[in-house]
């Protein structure tokens, strides 16, 4: 039997930077996923992706989003090949709605350079936005894109260079742990290692499911409608409150003024249009103007998602463009479903099981989570080889759901 210092199942976001961290070290890691990342199952991907510092979440991310630039930096050094482009960003809305009001409160609690702009002021400075009258903005110059599908592409090529094995098209069928280690049954045999981390996303409840977590409880009678996926068992050892959400990205055509849309002229932008209701748009890169609701999709499950975007939908998406961004609401180019993976609190988990050590979780995103995850990486490299992680992570333990 194949044996590894650590095995990490999922190899998207969180799963890629683990194993080029862990095989940077030096670790014996194998990187397992079901598919072959990256790809359109999952979270990562939609070629575009917002990092900024001033954190409406709440102030405490800013220290991990701005280790996870350094990550992302070291990277994009080790590739040769851009990963980030700043663009600048917008957070608009009412002054006291809770996006404006919370990147004000992080951007002055961490120094954040930031203006906070009128609508006037904002419709001068970059044309193509025209904001509601009554709307301000805190625009962040330092704010900008990574490239989701590059940022995998690399950190598995790197990898893979250092070391690492990697199963892709592979699924991992169940676990168990065994004495210190962990014994993994996948389509290609069974693996040990000293440590497992699962990075799987939205697979992640039927990887927890017989270890206190549930696989999503969907469809059934009797369970409650909001948190249903995972009420199921919530007392038990290992439990995780987690929810599967079904989410849309959407490109259209500039139908007017397409340089006024290009990224060196249009921040990407955050939009509260109604009280906690975000609407997320982003410069034409040259496959058109991406945009998407932010949040407030059904509740799903990865083998079951509906992944066809619906007339209805499109229709939605492009009104809010229309009201945001109107020269941006020209033909449609494309539309993907992607999945979100939500804990109650919308933050993340990164921790130990607690009564299964060996295994490491992570990825849990509730949706904002791509930024930081070089840095999660790094510290899932951490934890995994029994290093102090160089960032905080009190606040994404698992007993918080206790």
């Amino acid at each position: 039997m194949r044996s590894h210092d650590v095995v990490v199942l999922g190899l998207g976001a969180m799963g890629s930077a683990a194993v080029h961290h862990l095989a940077r070290r030096g670790a014996s890691v194998l990187g397992i996923d079901r598919h072959a990342p990256p790809h359109t199952l999952g979270s990562t991907h939609g070629r575009t992706r917002i990092t900024r510092e001033a954190y409406y979440e709440h102030p405490s991310f800013v220290p991990l989003v701005r280790r996870a630039g350094e990550c992302w930096a070291a990277l994009e050094r080790e590739w040769g090949t851009p990963l980030f482009a700043r663009t600048g960003g917008l957070m608009i809305g009412d002054a006291e709605g809770a996006l404006v009001a919370g990147a004000l409160r992080a951007a002055r609690e961490h120094v954040v350079p930031h203006e906070l702009l009128d609508a006037a002021e904002l419709r001068r400075r970059f044309p193509a936005y025209r904001p509601p009258e009554a709307q301000v903005a805190l625009f962040e110059p330092g704010a900008g894109v990574l490239f989701p599908e590059a940022c995998v592409t690399a950190q598995l090529t790197l990898a893979a260079r250092h070391g690492a094995v990697l199963w892709t098209d592979t699924v991992a069928s169940g676990w168990r742990v065994e004495g210190d280690g962990v014994l993994v049954e996948t389509s290609r045999g069974a693996v040990h290692a000293a440590r497992l981390v699962l990075a799987a996303g939205p697979w992640l409840p039927a990887l927890l499911e017989g270890h206190g977590g549930p696989r999503s409880t969907r469809g059934r009678p009797g369970v409650d409608p909001e948190w249903g996926p995972s009420r199921v068992g919530v007392d038990a050892p290992n439990s995780l409150p987690l929810i599967v959400e079904r989410q849309l990205s959407h490109w259209f055509q500039p139908r007017a003024r397409p340089e006024t849309l290009a990224p060196e002229r249009c921040p990407l932008a955050l939009w509260e249009h109604a009280p906690g209701r975000l609407f997320a748009a982003f410069p034409d890169f040259g496959d058109g103007v991406k945009c998407g609701g932010h949040h407030g999709g059904e509740a799903t499950d990865p083998e079951l998602v509906d992944r066809v975007v619906h007339a209805g939908e499109t229709a939605a998406a492009r009104a809010q463009l229309e009201r945001l961004l109107p020269d941006a609401a020209g033909a449609l180019r494309e539309e993907r479903v992607c999945l979100y993976t939500n804990t109650p609190d919308a933050s993340f988990v990164i921790d130990h099981l607690p009564h299964e050590p060996p295994v490491l979780v992570a990825s849990v995103c509730s949706g904002h989570g791509f930024k930081f995850s070089s840095a999660v990486g790094e510290a899932l490299a951490d934890l995994a080889t029994g290093a102090a992680p160089r960032v905080e992570l009190g606040a994404f333990g698992i007993g918080r759901f206790s």
